[in-house]
């Protein structure tokens, strides 16, 4: 009996081993398959270090072929840099991040940047630091007031050790009190991006006006040649990135001009398409269709609109809890424009598959006290940190505009216009309208939802909540 001619060709999956092989070396063997017809593991054999420094100069670096670039991963730790430039540096969608938490760690005194810019500015430093320290000094009041408010109001559990009684009471509160820390309070976060977009992300850094992001790209560029050493060779300052940063501040329009401040939370749908279940459904129909979109398109358009909206439930019906919408939903955009508190906005801005537009950071737009300080009595201690931010805001913008953000606390409101497409908002609005997520996000989420289920609800009734607000118009699932 003869062996079957597709017998030597069995499928294999297997790693190719970053401990025997360098990250640029995996690269240039991933990328060599276009052109040899060896199994990757023998073409891995092949390639030396030298080799592949060779290959990425002429085809990665010389002829533009960059996607060869995305197998080569890096892993870095980056730590004790600001909010505000961690904000800069996760501004990357094809990234991971994971962040040092504010939610479940009490930040030690003085753990705050100090800018380089006000080096030239005594008296702006002098108020930049009594700023911050004064916002930490707050800050532990705040912690100490609110855990001794929450042993008296929430009794220990049965059976709950200490260790965890004050753990949970903890959590509650610096979850709460984080809202008078400044952009400038340090973190640490852990970076895996691959060779391609970590270029991007250096030239990002050190085309910034700020020092303290400029010296965070070369300090990636440094260490990221350590691993990849052709791959991001170049990265260095954008002068077209560079120009745009500058000339956002010269469009003519002063900060705070053309349109309200406002002090609380709001969301506008401010785009939507009409068409949307028409699109839906004709994107569904191309799937199957034999003919190209403009039949799909009218075809959809004939039909009735309960039609459309059975033959969306029958792809949707059996939609779990962790599964995502088909991709035909990403057809389907919406633009909201949020206002929302800087510490909603550091998690909002983790969902990266949305085009998200910030305004600068400022105060203009006002705060608002969190319920559990004012129960607890701390609202006067409060209020007068957040003026004294603002303060500080004020005298540093004098001097150096630039360095003054880093003194907007996470509970000082600010402005993002955010687009996303319907896929993304399955995802988005089941997990930041849950009961656990902080009230600070969950509260602008959960209005963004009521405003594109009151628009177009067909469109919505297949999305599985954790916890369905009052106004949910459809039976839960």
């Amino acid at each position: 009996m003869s062996t079957p001619p597709t017998a030597a060709y069995s499928p294999r999956i297997y790693p190719l081993d970053p401990r025997h092989l360098t990250e640029e070396e995996i690269a240039v063997a991933f990328a060599m398959t276009s052109r040899r017809p060896e199994p990757f593991d023998e073409i891995a054999e092949q390639v030396s270090q030298e080799k592949a420094a060779d290959f990425h100069e002429r085809w990665v670096l010389g002829y533009g072929h960059a996607s060869v670039a995305e197998h080569a991963v890096v892993h870095l730790a980056v730590e004790n840099i600001s909010r505000l430039a961690c904000d800069s540096l996760e501004d990357n969608r094809l990234a991971s991040y994971t962040e040092k938490s504010s939610r479940y760690q009490v930040m030690p005194q003085d753990y705050f940047h100090l800018p380089l810019e006000l080096e030239k500015y005594p008296e702006a430093r002098a108020a930049y630091l009594s700023t911050c320290q004064g916002l930490f000094a707050a800050y532990h009041r705040l912690v100490g007031g609110c855990m001794e408010y929450l042993r008296r109001e929430l009794p220990r559990r049965q059976g709950e050790r200490d260790g965890a009684y004050n753990l949970r009471l903890r959590r509650i509160t610096t979850d709460v009190c984080r809202s008078v820390l400044p952009s400038a309070t340090l973190t640490n976060v852990g970076l895996t991006a691959n060779a391609r977009v970590l270029e991007h992300a250096i030239s990002k850094l050190m085309s910034s006006g700020l020092a303290e992001e400029r010296a965070i790209g070369e300090q990636l560029r440094e260490q990221g040649r350590v691993i990849t050493p052709t791959l991001i060779k170049y990265a260095d300052r954008n002068r077209y990135l560079e120009d745009s940063l500058q000339r956002g501040w010269q469009l003519g329009f002063p900060a705070g001009a053309g349109g309200s401040t406002g002090s609380s939370t709001s969301v506008n749908l401010v785009h939507y398409d009409p068409e949307a279940a028409e699109k839906l459904v004709a994107a569904l129909l191309f799937r199957q269709y034999s003919g190209d979109y403009a039949g799909a398109w009218e075809q959809s358009r004939a039909m009735d609109p309960e039609d459309r909206c059975q033959l969306i439930g029958s792809l949707m019906e059996n939609l779990a809890d962790h599964d995502a919408p088909l991709r035909e939903f990403e057809l389907v955009d919406y633009t909201f424009e949020y206002i929302m508190d800087y510490g909603a906005y550091r998690e909002f801005k983790r969902h990266r598959m949305q085009s998200y537009f910030p305004q600068a950071l400022t105060v203009d737009l006002g705060y608002k006290t969190p319920e559990l300080v004012a129960e607890a009595g701390l609202e006067e201690d409060f209020r007068r940190a957040m003026e004294e931010s603002e303060q500080g805001f004020r005298r540093v913008s004098r001097d150096t505009p630039l360095a003054a953000p880093y003194l907007v606390t996470h509970g000082h409101y600010r402005r993002v216009l955010s687009k996303l497409n319907l896929r993304e908002c399955y995802h988005l609005f089941k997990l930041r309208s849950s009961n656990q997520a902080h009230e600070s996000i969950r509260e602008p989420i959960l209005e963004a939802l009521r405003l594109a289920v009151e628009i177009q609800p067909h469109l919505f009734r297949w999305l599985k909540l954790r916890d369905y607000p009052d106004w949910w118009p459809f039976p839960p699932q």
